[in-house]
């Protein structure tokens, strides 16, 4: 049994940890709040979509990518994906501010920061904005769960009340309860030293920001050209790997070159009238003419056909297709 000194401890330490837990819960309850009460973000044809979002992630996700694309690659189970995800992220925050089941919630707190941390640690255009929150969300998470929840929770008026289950091993590691630090003083250095290394790790990964040359990829557009063939149609698949996520990037030039010289070009007026058609996107984050050029969308992926007409004079000879960006970035790739 425990004394009194005890119960007093842990009820201590988990006030201590109040502020944490409630901000940490309102960070993750919110998303749902956000998503689903006072916008629905999960209506698929509507922009905002959350999974759109999701996709943006893909390009440069750390360890998670294969499960990234499966989802974009496939709507209807990103769909149900998406919405198991805000549900789980509603219920871990209210359940966290409310200090029910402290323990397990801070689990749950420290999946949810890893999945942002792997799948969207890499992007923030003005500082490191989702490897912050995945970083700080995985510590925050274990401090939650090595304190637990004192006063002011669900946890500690069932202890108080001295119902039965509360007297329980399993209570005190899934909900609230006098842990024996003393036998866990290793334990928690070395798992203290792994979220350090953890945050090292993908602050140098993502950023460079641990040793060398730093970097945002969230800065620039960049797309990756591949598969450049011509049969009856010029076709190339195109992705756009970097950039900003809140915008796309706007192509507003084509060029098709022989030694250098152009032999055919698509204008902006041209792109943003661009024929549907002849874009066959991978997944749900789109690419599609707009006001004023052809809109390509972080994460999103296409190949795209283009009518040249009759190039058989160029036959053999050194093609190369040129993709221009309203910024004036531009990529070149050779066709086959």
């Amino acid at each position: 049994m425990e004394n009194k000194t005890e119960q007093s401890n842990y009820k201590i330490v988990g006030f201590i940890t109040l502020a944490l837990r409630l901000v940490i819960g309102w960070t993750y309850f919110s998303a749902f709040w956000r998503r689903l009460i006072l916008e629905n973000k999960l209506i698929e044809t509507e922009a905002g979509y959350i999974g759109e979002k999701f996709n943006h992630f893909l390009p440069n996700a750390l360890g998670i990518k294969p499960v990234i694309e499966y989802l974009v690659s496939n709507p209807d189970q990103l769909w149900w994906a998406m919405v198991i995800f805000t549900i789980i992220e509603g219920i871990v925050g209210l359940l966290l501010m409310f200090g029910f089941f402290t323990r397990l919630m801070s689990i749950g707190v420290i999946s949810l920061a890893m999945g942002i941390l792997l799948g969207s640690g890499w992007l923030g255009t003005t500082c490191l904005d989702e490897w912050q929150i995945g970083v700080l969300g995985v510590a925050g998470g274990l401090v939650l769960f090595l304190s637990g929840s004192g006063y002011f929770s669900i946890d500690n008026y069932f202890i108080d009340k001295k119902y039965p289950f509360t007297i329980k091993k399993s209570y005190k590691w899934l909900a609230s309860g006098n842990l024996d630090f003393k036998k866990l003083k290793h334990p928690i250095a070395v798992a203290a030293f792994l979220t350090l290394g953890l945050t090292l790790f993908t602050n140098q990964y993502f950023h460079g920001g641990v040793y060398g040359t730093l970097h945002n990829k969230s800065v620039k557009p960049k797309l990756e050209l591949s598969n450049a063939s011509f049969n009856e149609m010029l076709q190339f698949d195109v992705m756009r790997v970097e950039g900003a996520d809140v915008y796309g990037s706007f192509l507003i030039g084509i060029q098709l070159l022989n030694d250098g010289k152009i032999v055919k070009e698509w204008n902006q007026t041209d792109l943003s009238n661009f024929n549907e058609k002849h874009i066959k996107n991978k997944y749900v984050a789109k690419i599609k003419p707009g006001a004023h050029s052809l809109m390509i969308p972080l994460g999103a992926k296409a190949t795209i056909s283009l009518i040249v007409g009759d190039l058989t004079k160029f036959k053999n000879k050194n093609l190369e297709l040129k993709l221009i960006d309203i910024s004036g970035a531009s990529w070149n790739i050779k066709v086959q």
